[in-house]
């Protein structure tokens, strides 16, 4: 044996000794390398850590580890609404639906007094409130397909039915309240005595929440004649939806106690309590105007207002937990409400889009035969189809229990912005007919209302940026906040175990993008194996690159917004995905749907590579980073770029489903909406004409000439005349055509009038 070959042997048992025997490797790598990461990590700050425990960790997870078990995602069950659920959508929202005139609503800046009525009555503000309190106690299911139903009809009744509903009194009060405070208040809230808002947002803190001024004194005054132990507040909130006609304020402040009344700590930190309107020194009523749009949102200020400290929701025992309650509340409120409203709108834009490239014609033909309004319709439908996939995953993640804080993130941020898109889609097919306001007009105020959903409740741009991959990866990652932890507390054991468990979930996400023949796919994934191949893919390159990022800029990443945001995208768009595949097995594979899902996932893994090729793109040059990002790119894309966005054919192929005779796409796309009654103007005379264009479209047939250069009416009396149709023929035609003329009328007013003077959807031919 030569003495290099011995060498060679004790090289190889000191490196196995060092890697294998757990102190040496602990004093020599995971110990200094804790040591040097410990330097380059920000802290964890305390409201930080609150939201990274507020939340539960659902699908989002699978795909952070690479290796998503298809299995269960299918057999994860999605919660059906219960009878009494269905008849209360069939029977009180129905008939809201049949109240709400949204031209009205918005000329006179506000819901009328029957539909305030209704509300009340039928107690539409108590869906999350138990029976035991007076409420519906509805499921996150139920909840989200009434706001859905509400929004295709009104943005003004939607968001006053789902603020109290969402992040509020009601919810905290439920979590959080004291016994006598739930008796108190839960039943004047489910009857609507009491109408509820929730004051978080400030002038100088509005994304930054936690570091709004609000602020509130540890003292003693008076109240109702005694003296007692409270608060003293001051505070400037706006933007408050509900705060003009509310009468019972949630307050988010921070409370100190410099005089240690209650003993402990002066700074006691961000806590909620709850106001009467009455209260001496509280400023409210006035209204701010988002966008146009008539819901009641505005200011609140209050200068030395006293309250007891009973006033604090769940008594002195919560003061100082508001954060948690917030973001805790957040972290399933947000899947629900405003996600709820995109697919509402996406739902109504596709519906009439599609009616509307039926009826409307021009060089003779229906606006739906050519392909530029095509290549519009079938991206409304593949979004569309996509976004209710992503809603109803979230929202069955809700009521199996879970608080899944980075998926409701992804529902509300991406669900939004792909409304914008449908909405924007559809107001371009709509084109003239959309941009008249009035009565007959059925997606302006969707459209004012676009950039409120994509403001409110975290905005979409710190979503993105800051929280679906910046908290995602502390929350879901199999590793990464054990390392974290371990490395502030100094616990090298712990970080050294977390390190290693790292590297071997590192690995084998490689050996996935190596060999993908050997990921398992669901055994009836049947036509869509392809689409699960895929994916297994994209989540293992997600999951490696977003190590190999994670491990090259460290803290750093969390100022990268460019890189945190793609890769944001990445796991959104792959999220999306999945719940496109769920949808489709659970709902039998409907033949009908087949082309959105084609086209919705073909549009998703497009993205998905995009986001993940501009990370690998984008990283810094510097030390062994672009040699790592090669390496895994070559490993991610070994033949370039797999995912083309969607081609000219399955855009062909899903518009012509769209706009089948059949309607059975337009069904299972608009299946949320509120179908209004033909004779009312707008998507009702719209929906009608398309049903009798439909209907007599072999009759035109038979008028033989090109329409563009005669009326079907001429038409129609010389094909009488030569004997080609009957009288009965000749009637359902001219009938069908003063449809079609009423559905692509607009509204017109007195001159120097407005809308309040429309003569909307009259018959253009009296």
């Amino acid at each position: 044996m030569t003495i290099a070959v011995v060498v060679l042997i004790l090289v190889i048992v000191a490196i196995v000794a060092v890697f294998a025997w757990r102190p040496l490797r602990c004093a020599l790598i995971s110990g200094p390398l804790m040591r040097r990461i410990g330097r380059r990590l920000p802290p964890l700050g305390e409201t930080e850590r609150i939201a990274l425990d507020a939340g539960t960790v659902g699908w989002e997870g699978e795909l952070f580890s690479g290796a998503p078990c298809w299995r269960r995602l299918l057999d994860f069950p999605v919660r059906p609404l219960s009878a009494e659920e269905q008849t209360f959508l069939d029977g009180p929202v129905n008939a809201l639906c049949g109240m709400l005139d949204d031209d009205r609503i918005e000329r006179e800046g506000d819901l009328p007094p029957e539909v305030w009525g209704s509300l009340r009555r039928e107690r539409f503000f108590g869906m999350v409130i138990p029976k035991q309190y007076g409420g519906l106690g509805f499921s996150a299911a139920a909840h989200s397909e009434v706001v859905m139903r509400l929004a295709s009809r009104s943005l003004t009744a939607a968001v006053t039915v789902m603020v109290p509903n969402s992040l509020g009194p009601a919810e905290l009060l439920l979590a959080y309240g004291t016994d006598a405070q739930k008796s108190h208040y839960l039943p004047r809230l489910a009857c609507g005595e009491e109408i509820p808002c929730f004051a978080l947002t400030e002038p100088q803190a509005g994304s930054d929440a936690a570091n709004g001024r609000a602020r509130g004194v540890v003292c003693r005054g008076t109240w109702l004649g005694q003296e007692v132990l409270g608060m003293r507040l001051t505070f400037r909130k706006r933007y408050i939806t509900l705060a003009p006609v509310a009468t019972v304020i949630g307050l988010a402040f921070r409370l100190y106690d410099p005089e240690h009344l209650l003993g402990g700590a002066e700074d006691r930190g961000i806590t909620c309590a709850l106001l009467p309107r009455e209260v001496a020194g509280l400023r409210i009523g006035r209204r701010h105007d988002p966008m146009g749009a008539a819901f009641q949102n505005g200011p609140i200020e209050g200068e030395d207002v006293f309250v007891p400290l009973d006033a604090i929701i769940g008594g002195v025992a919560q003061a100082g937990n508001g954060w948690r309650m917030l973001m805790e509340a957040l972290a399933a409120g947000r899947g629900i409400s405003l996600p709820s409203v995109a697919v509402g709108a996406a739902e109504l834009a596709t519906t009439a889009a599609a009616a509307y490239a039926t009826v409307r014609e021009q060089f003779g033909l229906p606006i739906g035969r050519f392909e530029g309004v095509r290549a519009r319709l079938s991206r409304l439908a593949g979004l569309t189809w996509i976004m209710e996939a992503g809603r109803r995953l979230t929202v069955a993640a809700i009521d199996a229990g879970g608080r899944p804080a980075v998926a409701t993130a992804i529902a509300k941020a991406y669900l939004t912005e792909n409304m914008r898109l449908a909405i924007n889609d559809g107001m371009d097919v709509l084109a003239g007919v959309a941009i008249m306001r009035g009565p007959a007009n059925v997606l302006a105020h969707a459209y004012q209302g676009a950039p409120i959903t994509i403001t409110v409740e975290g905005a979409n741009i710190l979503t993105r940026s800051l929280i679906v991959f910046g908290q995602g990866a502390l929350r879901c990652h199999p590793f990464l906040r054990v390392e974290t932890e371990a490395a502030a507390k100094g616990d090298v054991a712990a970080f050294d175990r977390a390190l290693f468990g790292h590297l071997r979930h590192m690995g084998g996400n490689a050996f996935r993008l190596l060999l993908p023949v050997l990921i398992r796919l669901p055994a009836d994934a049947g036509q869509e194996a392809n689409h699960y191949r895929a994916l297994n893919r994209l989540s293992a390159a997600f999951a490696l690159i977003g190590d190999l990022t994670l491990a090259g800029l460290g803290g750093v990443l969390k100022r990268r917004e460019h890189i945190s945001g793609r890769l944001a995208d990445a796991l959104a768009w792959l999220y999306l995905a999945s719940a496109a595949l769920k949808r489709f097995h659970d709902t039998g594979k409907p033949a009908a749907m087949r082309p959105a899902l084609d086209w919705g996932l073909t549009h998703a893994l497009h993205e998905a590579e995009d986001a993940l090729a501009g990370v690998l793109a984008n990283l810094p040059r510097r030390g062994g980073l672009p040699i790592a990002a090669g390496v895994v790119r070559l490993l991610a894309f070994p033949f370039g770029r797999r995912h083309p966005a969607p081609d000219d054919r399955s855009a062909e192929a899903l518009a012509d489903t769209l706009l089948a005779e059949d309607g059975a796409m337009r069904a299972g796309l608009g299946q949320h909406l509120f179908m209004p009654p033909p004779d009312e103007p707008g998507l009702g005379r719209l929906l009608a004409a398309a049903a009798e264009a439909a209907a007599v479209a072999p009759l035109r047939a038979k008028l033989r000439k090109p329409l563009n250069r005669e009326t079907v009416v001429v038409l129609a009396d010389a094909a009488l005349a030569e004997g080609r149709i009957s009288a009965e023929e000749h009637r359902r035609l001219l009938a069908a055509e003063a449809c079609r003329e009423a559905a692509v009328e607009v509204d017109a007013f007195p001159a120097g009038g407005n809308s309040e003077g429309s003569v909307a959807g009259a018959d253009p031919h009296p």
